[in-house]
């Protein structure tokens, strides 16, 4: 069995999940039943965020390395519950193998420091809400963040953060179908608006759910005068939540080494692309690897 990467999951430890018991505000827990405020009530299996259940299904799949990361919809950044966000951390630093998870900030008072601290202690990378980086003054904003990541040479996760209340009812799959599309695209415009790569040279990003397609629009963005570049080597999209169809359009404008697995476990699985051997071996492996520690492996034999 060919080894697998995957860059993006969701695991709740069980300090996470006291946590939001605790709480009597959205984000919160009642039994399994989440509470946010801008998406319907959610049913939480409790097998999804059974650790041994978990492990089990990664090492059938062949993972070597999962790569789990704090629930940015629940809005857990921009809350000041410094408890909730240490119960992550700590949860998370306890994950057995093959779990490593992505670092989270306060992004009300930003702590470099603690977020140095975690990067020195395993934590794979850091992730940032897709929402707060939606215009190049944003980005602009985060750039103290960044540059923590860059000079440690740990990547980003940009990742939807909260859905916008809605005016009248929706269904369920409206917040992961609109809103987070919608800030992953404003995101990815934003990051080349602000000329990211010429302010972080070395700063490996990487876009969940393939960006919500925003590299798809690249002929839209040539139509209106812009102009897309050449292929960023440090600039990523994973493949949660899509297909063969969405993959394919996407790696045709970024090329396929620019593409890495992410299942989005437990809300979204492993998916068939229809790549090929060769070209699935990269996706779920070496690209990955790429993103996580700046070196292709086949590069390391």
């Amino acid at each position: 069995m060919t080894a697998v990467i995957d860059v993006h999951q969701h695991l709740w430890p069980a300090e996470f999940v006291e946590r939001l018991r605790d709480r009597t505000e959205p984000p919160y827990l009642d039994g399994w039943t989440l509470h946010t405020v801008g998406e319907p009530a959610y049913e939480v299996d409790p097998a999804a965020h059974e650790v041994g259940k978990r492990a089990a299904v990664e090492q059938d799949a062949g993972t070597t390395l999962a790569a789990v990361s704090l629930s940015s919809p629940l809005g857990i950044e921009q809350l000041g519950d410094a408890a909730l966000l240490d119960s992550w951390h700590e949860g998370a630093a306890s994950l057995p193998e093959p779990f490593k998870a992505w670092a989270a900030v306060n992004l009300l008072e930003p702590d470099l420091d603690g977020l140095k601290s975690l990067l020195g202690k395993g934590f794979i990378g850091l992730q940032l809400p897709a929402h707060v980086l939606g215009t190049p003054a944003a980005w602009a904003g985060a750039g103290e963040l960044l540059a923590v990541a860059e000079r440690l040479n740990k990547p980003v996760l940009i990742h939807p953060g909260p859905a916008a209340p809605p005016a009248g009812a929706v269904p369920g799959w409206w917040a992961p179908v609109v809103d987070y599309t919608l800030q992953l695209q404003a995101a990815w415009w934003a990051w080349h608006a602000f000329a990211g790569r010429t302010a972080f040279p070395r700063l490996r990003l990487c876009f969940a759910a393939a960006a919500g397609l925003a590299p798809v629009h690249h002929e839209r963005l040539a139509a209106r005068g812009g102009r897309l570049g050449t292929i960023d080597p440090n600039l990523f999209v994973d493949t949660s939540s899509y297909g063969p169809q969405g993959i394919d359009a996407v790696a045709r404008v970024l090329g396929i080494d620019q593409v890495v697995h992410g299942t989005d476990r437990p809300y979204a699985g492993t998916v068939e692309l229809r790549q090929g051997a060769a070209a699935t071996a990269v996706i779920r492996y070496n690209n990955p690897h790429r993103l996580l520690f700046g070196v292709d492996p086949a590069a390391e034999r």
